[in-house]
């Protein structure tokens, strides 16, 4: 079972990765945790992808399809994945599109959460973020035991700087130009899948669960 997961910024599309990687059993491949471990680390690809990040630049093609073809070959990933923030565009796409070749395998499943703009909007200026583990959380939708302060480690929530509706807006625009040709790319091989993503988490599981479930 080998999943890209596709969504816009704030559409939940970190929520449900989360959800199918737990029910599957298989390996959540973020390329921003990849990035985010690699400069951890100190490596010198770390060092490389943190002079990008630290622009607000797009890490290069070169180094992002060179670290996810890594990952994609740890054992982990021999039974399946979830490929969540790649590819992000259609040349990335056809690079992964090798890499599968070369393993013998193929991408089973492309989903892509479909959400309206205000309600995008509504979940992101909502959304408040552990700045220590990461956890994400909803005022309204998902909102923390303890008003304000993460449920995992107890550190004061945050909400990001960029969480602002002019910003998302230009994110959204940006997002619909690049990912369209990857739609169409996935289309044309039939296994693209429009979820509703206008309801609440488990509605939007069960969606995605109907469509893997019934392929087996």
């Amino acid at each position: 079972m080998r999943i890209i997961l596709l969504g816009t910024p704030g559409g939940g599309k970190g929520t449900q990765a989360k959800l199918i990687c737990e029910h599957y059993g298989i390996p959540h491949i973020s390329t921003g945790d990849i990035f985010r471990r690699k400069i951890k680390e100190g490596t010198t690809e770390g060092k490389e992808i943190s002079t990008y990040t630290e622009k607000g630049q797009l890490v290069p093609d070169r180094l992002t399809i060179g670290l996810v073809d890594e990952r994609l070959k740890n054992d982990d990933c021999q039974k399946g994945f979830l490929l969540d923030g790649f590819p992000r565009d259609k040349k990335q796409a056809e690079a992964l599109d090798q890499i599968m070749k070369a393993k013998k395998e193929q991408i089973n499943f492309v989903f892509l959460i479909d959400v309206p703009k205000e309600i995008i909007v509504e979940r992101i200026m909502g959304r408040r973020v552990c700045p220590k583990c990461g956890e994400s959380y909803h005022i309204k939708y998902n909102p923390p035991k303890v008003t304000g302060e993460c449920d995992v480690c107890g550190t004061p929530l945050i909400h990001r700087a960029d969480d602002q509706e002019e910003i998302i807006l230009d994110r959204l625009a940006i997002y619909n130009q690049t990912t369209e040709p990857i739609l169409e790319f996935y289309r044309n091989k039939g296994i693209l899948h429009k979820i509703k993503g206008d309801g609440g988490i488990q509605d939007i599981f069960s969606q995605i669960v109907t469509i893997l479930d019934g392929a087996k």
